[in-house]
């Protein structure tokens, strides 16, 4: 149901959220037409948050004749990819015998692993290996995963209806993400949307990537607009972080990551 809540997140200060948590962009009819009524979509976290900057308002959510842009996610956010990523980290970790050859749970993975970039992930998982074993090991993930994700990957439910709709408003699209390009451009191809963005930003290609708001700046750049003529969809708490310290309103898309998850990023 619909409740509102207040929480202290990480380096962020308080704030009040309004939470819808159901289907899959399912119920698109009259998306954002009015921006109190995002019950009329499905499978959203709404997140209204301030950063620390004692200067920054509440950003309210846009309204819909102030809507210039949509910021998309990709992993998770437009295809249900995670779990693809869960069992390439799996069966590779286990066999350079991490954590002694047990493999990995799911927890782990969405803990430690899910949204975040590769640096940070070879970070964590090898503190002892050097940077070209271990890029080499992320290298090979990579591949198993695209891999995978040609025969398996499909879009996220009712993804295309929601694109229809904001192409049929004359939204400004782009894609932001942590994936590699190779992996962001082969998941946006698979899903059918290589034609619906305007661009691609990779977290790798940006002074420093999620959770920092350089991607979703470097697209508000390239977009000519401030912060509250655009929304972010995300997944992950790492991506949550990056759109709200852009200063952006967030969709949370619960694929994968509970909407108390995202709340508490």
């Amino acid at each position: 149901g619909n409740r509102t809540v207040t929480r202290k997140c990480g380096a962020f200060c308080g704030y009040k959220s309004k939470v819808w948590i159901r289907g899959q962009f399912r119920n698109h009819k009259g998306f954002l037409q009015s921006t109190r009524a995002l019950n009329l979509t499905t499978n959203f976290t709404y997140l209204e948050k301030t950063s620390t900057d004692d200067s920054t308002r509440m950003r309210p959510f846009p309204s819909s004749n102030a809507l210039e842009a949509v910021l998309f996610d990709v992993d998770g956010t437009l295809c249900d990819s995670d779990p693809l990523h869960y069992l390439a980290f799996r069966d590779m970790l286990q066999e350079v015998g991490f954590q002694g050859g047990v493999p990995i749970n799911e927890e782990f993975f969405s803990k430690n692993i899910s949204g975040k970039h590769n640096d940070d992930i070879g970070t964590m998982l090898f503190p002892d290996w050097d940077e070209s074993k271990c890029k080499k090991f992320l290298d090979d993930k990579e591949a198993l995963f695209r891999r995978m994700a040609a025969q398996h990957l499909k879009p996220v439910n009712g993804l295309h209806k929601l694109c229809k709709w904001i192409e049929s408003h004359g939204l400004r699209r782009a894609a932001v993400t942590n994936a590699p390009r190779e992996n962001a451009e082969l998941m946006i191809s698979i899903v059918g949307l290589s034609e619906f963005f305007e661009l691609v930003i990779v977290g790798s290609e940006c002074e420093q990537a999620k959770p920092f708001p350089d991607p979703y700046l470097k697209a508000l750049e390239h977009f000519k607009i401030p912060a509250n003529r655009a929304f972010a969809l995300e997944d992950s708490p790492a991506g949550l972080k990056a759109a709200v310290a852009a200063g952006l309103a967030v969709l949370g898309v619960t694929t994968r990551n509970p909407g108390q998850a995202l709340l508490e990023a």
